[in-house]
């Protein structure tokens, strides 16, 4: 399902309990220097990630003070985050003009609040400018926090160079069925640079029969709830896309290549170092 581009007004993109991805939660909040939101979303543990600003985050009685340290774009820095527990409230304080996403992961379990600082991240990157599938992926919430996470991974994807394509050899994570794949639903906020580049989101059900795809724009949001899912961007633009994956049964994403092009996992250089890294 593609979510064009719109003015939330600090509402739920995607709100609890969404029928087609009812394991993960998404909003973005935008709020001027000085300016506070609340956010509780009660069964969800959630991520505060600023995309651009900065914000200082209190709940559950600590403060954690300024969280992000980005300008003009999502190109411009590392992301930072505050890991806030199950069904808990969270001050946002803008210590800047802010645009912040809210990624969420349905769990009820309520866990101990952190901070990801910008050296705290997991970074791999992998693919070739040869294969077209050469990318940067920063992992804010993933395997190293998994003592510390209910079912939420959260990470940031970059194209690296102008064009090309990403989530290939495509895959899908929609059952469980262990060891083979786990049931993960998926919600993608993509950005590009120029921000008036655009891309491909591909969705192909059942393999080798025709699926659906979207073109999408500065701001798209996608979201996954079974199928094989590559995307791509245009020859000439750079593409970010915010992911945020919630575990039906456990934390750990196994993904399930389609079979089709399954051979294509030994093209690709450090492939299977970026599976590693979502388990």
């Amino acid at each position: 399902m593609h979510i064009a581009p719109h003015d939330n007004a600090n509402r739920a993109i995607v709100d609890a309990d969404h029928p087609l991805v009812p394991l993960v939660y998404f909003n973005i909040i935008r709020l001027r220097a000085g300016e506070v939101f609340d956010t509780r979303v009660p069964g969800y543990e959630t991520c505060i990630v600023p995309a651009t600003g900065t914000v200082t985050v209190e709940t559950c009685g600590e403060t954690f003070a300024d969280i992000g340290q980005r300008g003009v774009d999502v190109w411009d820095g590392e992301p930072e985050g505050v890991y806030v527990p199950s069904g808990v409230t969270a001050h946002i304080h803008a210590r800047t003009a802010t645009e912040c996403f809210v990624a969420g992961a349905r769990f009820d379990t309520p866990l101990a609040p952190f901070a990801v600082r910008a050296g705290d991240l997991d970074v791999v990157q992998y693919g070739s400018d040869d294969t077209k599938t050469h990318r940067k992926i920063k992992h804010i919430l993933g395997a190293a926090h998994h003592d510390r996470v209910g079912r939420l991974l959260v990470s940031e994807l970059f194209t690296v160079g102008a064009g090309g394509w990403s989530g290939f050899p495509s895959h899908k994570h929609d059952t469980d069925r262990l060891p083979d794949e786990t049931r993960h639903d998926e919600c993608y906020n993509f950005r590009f640079r120029p921000d008036y580049g655009s891309g491909l989101q591909m969705l192909q059900r059942v393999d080798n029969e025709p699926g659906d795809a979207w073109h999408i724009m500065n701001r798209s949001t996608v979201l996954i709830d079974q199928g094989y899912h590559p995307c791509c961007v245009l020859p000439g633009y750079e593409m970010y896309y915010f992911t945020i994956l919630g575990g039906q049964s456990q934390r750990s994403l196994r993904q399930y290549f389609q079979p089709t092009h399954a051979a294509q996992l030994q093209t690709i250089p450090g492939i299977m170092d970026m599976v590693a890294r979502f388990k």
